[in-house]
């Protein structure tokens, strides 16, 4: 296969659909992209109904195109990432795997467009997240959540507002920021650098001001991004956690017991800012961010260095800090509800606690005079007794007969 046969197949899946985040190919399944969340088959001339283990093979092979490390990562780890470019279209992140003796592909679209914080609508925090000379920032959330756009953006603001040395390490490099009033060194790894434990390690002797670190990946590369945060340096990076909480407590799980009272202090000192994120549907298509926003106060730094406690964890810190621009994924969820940029159900799937979730929405609905229930038109079995009595005994009065008796007597000794 020719690269413009390559490049031909990927055009094409790219064209297929709009608003394409991934193309998948793997066997027994027609070439398929991702558009909002879903995948969809992908036409393309001549027709693929079912792919082969050879046409897997063949593409996966000349998307790693003769590299050496490539080749060895994919053959002695079962996957390998590299980036690929479809020159005046768009660039993508690719990983290749093999499953049951076939590989697999997926390419991850890279927009080539550096975001703003508000083309993204983030809120007005984010201005002062950006602001930070010294610590931590970490973006986390699942796989496809939008953490390395939100970087992008923060790295943007800072790229436009300070002249500052900016070193990022990524694999690979996804967003190509230009020379603005920063001035950035892009690195990636396997081609500028081997781990980012390694690529962080030198990056101390590089003079930045700011270090961008894909994902802190392990204990040595979070070791390292410590004491680069503890030295003067500002630190970026993401995690894979669900939120602010299980994000503080997964930095302390890489470390042994022994070792935790001096990550907590060091944690403490160090951790500006925890932005997590999910992306959920919108109620006119598209997706919208949902972010949960942690800071660091007294009373977090307390948290972290003695654990949390009844009335001091980290959800009902956020909570109670939400009128400092700080929020929890509860608190996300009921303002984009407010806003009908996401429907009850939806709101309630992606919030962290349905119970006080469900009820705040309750109040929105009453405020906007809606029902806060399905149940209508209910009534006891067999009727209302008080009115059946009623009317027996106007039947009675009525032909003069005797009264029907009351529903219960009173017997007095």
């Amino acid at each position: 296969m020719r690269r413009n046969e390559l490049d031909y197949i990927l055009g094409t899946m790219l064209d297929s659909q709009k608003e394409v985040s991934d193309l998948n190919i793997t066997v027994d399944k027609p070439l398929q992209v991702e558009s909002t969340g879903q995948l969809v088959p992908a036409s393309i001339e001549p027709p693929i109904e079912r792919l082969t283990p050879y046409q897997t093979e063949t593409i996966a092979l000349n998307l790693i195109g003769g590299n050496r490390r490539l080749t060895e990562d994919l053959l002695q780890t079962g996957s390998c990432d590299s980036s690929y470019s479809l020159v005046g279209k768009a660039r993508f992140r690719v990983n290749i795997f093999s499953q049951r003796g076939n590989y697999s592909v997926v390419l991850r679209k890279l927009n080539t467009r550096i975001p703003t914080l508000a083309d993204l609508k983030l809120p007005d925090i984010f201005k002062k997240v950006a602001m930070e000379k010294t610590g931590l920032i970490l973006v986390t959330g699942a796989t496809g959540s939008g953490k390395s756009t939100t970087l992008a953006a923060l790295l943007n603001e800072i790229n436009e507002t300070k002249s500052i040395h900016i070193i990022t390490l990524e694999d690979p490099v996804e967003f190509i920021h230009p020379q603005k009033k920063a001035t950035f060194n892009q690195r990636e790894m396997g081609t500028d650098f081997n781990s980012f434990a390694t690529g962080l390690r030198a990056a101390l002797r590089q003079a930045p001001k700011v270090i961008l670190v894909g994902e802190m990946r392990d204990r040595e590369t979070v070791e390292i991004g410590l004491s680069a945060a503890e030295t003067g340096h500002l630190v970026l990076s993401t995690l894979h956690t669900i939120d602010a909480g299980q994000t503080v407590n997964r930095i302390l799980g890489l470390f042994e017991q022994e070792e935790q009272k001096q990550i907590r202090l060091r944690l403490a000192d160090t951790l500006r800012w925890v932005v997590s994120q999910r992306l959920a549907p919108k109620v006119n298509g598209g997706r919208q961010a949902l972010l949960e926003i942690m800071g660091s106060n007294l009373r977090i730094k307390d948290s972290i260095t003695y654990g949390e406690s009844e009335g001091k964890t980290f959800y009902e810190i956020i909570e109670a800090s939400y009128t400092f621009g700080w929020r929890t994924f509860d608190q996300a969820c009921l303002d984009a509800y407010e806003l009908d940029q996401i429907t009850e159900e939806t709101a309630l799937a992606y919030c962290s606690k349905r119970g006080p979730t469900g009820r705040l929405i309750d109040n929105v609905k009453k405020k906007r005079g809606q029902s806060t229930t399905t149940l209508t038109d209910l009534q006891m079995a067999g009727g209302d007794p008080a009115s059946k009595r009623a009317e027996e005994a106007k039947k009675a009065a009525e032909s003069g007969g005797k009264p029907p008796p009351p529903a219960f007597t009173l017997k007095l000794k």
